[in-house]
Order: C-alpha cells, then structure tokens, then sequence
C-alpha cells in the first residue's frame, strides 16, 4: 500500500464538491500506486488529469508522431514550438529511464481506470500549444536560447539522479526549488509554465463543482510543483473569462520587429556612409556582411549535419534574412532542407526513443532537421552582432 503524505495530498471544498488534489512525479513508481490506491477506493466519481485535450490524444493515439509533417510545421513557422517540446519530452524521458517508468505513467495509469471502472474523466489543463505559444512570445531569442541549451545539458551531461531525488520530486521540495529558480532568474518562464497554469486548472476545477450535475468528489491529479500554486488560488478561482483570457495566444512582441528594423536601418546606413566616404570601402563593408553573417549561418547549418544546398541556402539567405525581422534564416533552410531531406516514416516512430540519444540528433530525420533550424537561426543571429561590429570598425577607422 501506498503511504499518505499531507504535503502532497490536499483537499478543498467548493461549490458543495470535495476535490482531493494529489501531487504525483511524472516519472515515480509510487504515484503510479498511490493513483491506483486512489482510484481503486470507489470514492470519487470524477478523475480530473493534468492532461490537455491534445495530450490526452497523444496518450491515446501513440502514432501520433507518424502524422506530423515537417514542411508545414517550418511553413507555419512552428518549429521553435516543435523543438522546446521535444526538448522537454527528452528531458523527462531521462528521468524516466533512470527509474524504468514510462514519463507520466501515473497519468496514463489515471485515463485508463477511468475508462475501465466508467469513472468520468476531465482533462484540466490549458492546451500544449498555448503554453508553448505564450512561452515563445513572452521570451527573447536569446532565452530562448538558454532554456533550450540548459535543456540539452539536464539531458545528455546533467548529474545521474537517484530514485531518492525522483521520489522528492512528489513530496515537492525538490520542484519548489526548481520554481523558485526559474522565478529568480527568468520570471516570464515561471509566470507562463506554472503560475498560469496554476490558475487555469484550479479555475477549471472550481467551474467543474460549480457546473449542472457536477461531481460530488472529484481526484484531481496534477504535478506536485502545482500544489504550492493552485491550494491557495482555490480562494478566489479564476472564472471562465479570465480561462479565456489565458487561452489567448498573444501575437509576438513588436519590440523584437522595430528592434530588427532598427538593425537593418543601422546596417544599411553604415552602408551608405561607407560608399560616401569611398565606394571601395562601402563594397568593403557589404562583403563583410555576407560573409561573416552567411558564413556563421552556414556554419550552423553544417555543425547539424545539413544537406550541401541547405548549407549553401544558410549563406545565401541569412545577410537578407537579418535585414527583414518577418523571417528568419532557420526558417527558410529548415524549409529548404524538410524538402531535400524529407524525415523517413522509420524517423517519426524511433522519435521518441532517439530523442533521448546525444548521437541520435544527429541521425533521426525529424530531429536534424529542427537542428538545421536552430543552429542556422543562432549562426546568423551571433553573425549580425559581429558583422555590424567589424562594420563600425571599419568606418571608424
């Protein structure tokens, strides 16, 4: 039997329900059992999940992965979305795999009772593309950068962790410090990964016992990190308008677009005053500019293994990319190399597998191509910040 332990097990009355809030480790034995334990009782007639509608497909339908088309996702320019998911998706997998259970098995434990024993089931979290959508526009490139890089290092070279660590996780300590670190350092992520949607699903939870025939006890199961979030908000619940509020997805900060506009004004004006002062200079300066600039783009594109015409479109398109903030150079070889190099039906069924191998990156279809991306955006990013410095440099004398 599993042991109870008050700091992950919490219970709140509200509109005349009981919700027991169960804080569970995605990757932990003993919240697969204590679900189990849980369900088995017979004493709720609701199970509500950490689970978004998209989610809870993908643990239904696991071939999921097999329907994602690379060349639409670069086209709707979704890739950086794509990326931090499979990201993340690596980096719970490594801790999964160091205590042999499947990520978030207490949850697919959870969905499959329901099912089994006629329990209704109520997935209460805000959807997957939101949150990432609202992560991507509320950081700048360079977080962006951080967060995926800091990713890739808790993936491939973090500490190994034990089954103690793991098993901290659910009691929440462990999480909490997480949290709270995120928040010191990069408050937009904590606001947009935890904060809000610790709002959202206690919102959720509060319209659910507040609904026609609502249940009269509900098990809600969610990540013990929330629970440090969503028992307080339980006093004043978010309503159906402030859900739909945090259901948006906000349209990209225009200070990232005037900010690219303004570098290309202050390129193409070094442009000038070089050709004023001697058209061999001002030639000199838009050489400097394609190459360092095409030349890191291209840099980029190879270190991910790129295809020769991917490489060569990174050095075309990036000193013209950097010059127009509505696109950027990944876009444009990630769409050129999803068309040389189309993913095999064999690379979207080993993702998941492959996701969690450093080598592997490098060889799945999928994953290269969103590497070709990622390195190709970051090399021509890092090559307009040298180029405009060797450009000063020159005018300057």
């Amino acid at each position: 039997m599993a042991t109870e332990n008050k700091d992950i097990i919490k219970t709140v009355q509200i509109s005349g329900s009981t919700i027991t809030l169960l804080g569970t480790a995605h990757v932990s034995k003993e919240s697969v059992v204590l679900v189990e334990e849980k369900i088995m009782s017979g004493e709720f007639d609701c199970i509500a999940v950490e689970l978004c509608p998209a989610r809870y497909e993908n643990l239904v339908n696991q071939s999921w992965w097999k329907n994602l088309n690379i060349f639409e996702i670069f086209k709707k320019k979704k890739a950086s979305l794509l990326l931090i998911n499979l990201a993340l998706s690596a980096y719970q997998k490594r801790l999964a795999d160091k205590v042999g259970i499947e990520a978030g098995k207490e949850m697919i434990r959870a969905t499959e009772l329901a099912r089994e024993k006629n329990i209704r089931l109520e997935v209460i979290d805000r959807d997957i593309s939101t949150t990432l959508h609202r992560l991507v526009t509320e950081v700048s490139f360079w977080q962006k950068i951080k967060i995926f890089s800091g990713l890739v290092v808790g993936i491939f070279v973090g500490e190994d962790v034990d089954h103690e660590q793991i098993e901290s996780l659910k009691k929440g300590d462990m999480l909490h410090s997480v949290i709270e670190e995120f928040g010191e350092s990069l408050p937009e992520i904590k606001r947009v990964l935890i904060d809000e949607r610790d709002e959202f699903m206690t919102g959720k939870l509060a319209l659910l016992a507040a609904s026609k025939n609502a249940p009269k006890n509900i098990l809600a199961m969610v990540g013990a990190g929330h629970l440090i979030g969503m028992e307080p908000a339980f006093k004043n619940p978010a309503g159906q308008s402030r859900i739909d509020e945090l259901s948006i997805k906000p349209p990209s900060s225009r200070v990232g677009y005037f900010i690219g506009w303004a570098i290309c004004a202050f390129i193409l004006g070094m442009f000038y005053v070089g050709y004023q002062q001697s058209p061999e200079l001002g030639w000199s300066l838009v050489m400097t500019w394609v190459v360092i600039n095409g030349g890191l783009s291209a840099l980029g594109a190879a270190l991910a293994f790129a295809h020769p015409l991917s490489v060569l479109t990174a050095f075309l398109a990036a000193p013209l990319t950097s010059l127009n903030p509505t696109i950027g150079a990944g876009v444009v070889v990630g769409l050129v190399e999803s068309y040389l190099r189309k993913p095999k039906v064999t690379d979207f069924e080993r993702l998941r597998e492959d996701i969690a191998s450093f080598p592997m990156w490098w060889k799945n279809g999928v994953v290269r191509v969103l590497l070709v991306f990622f390195f190709a955006n970051v090399g021509s990013a890092v090559g307009t910040y040298v180029a405009g410095a060797s450009i000063v440099q020159q005018i300057l004398g």
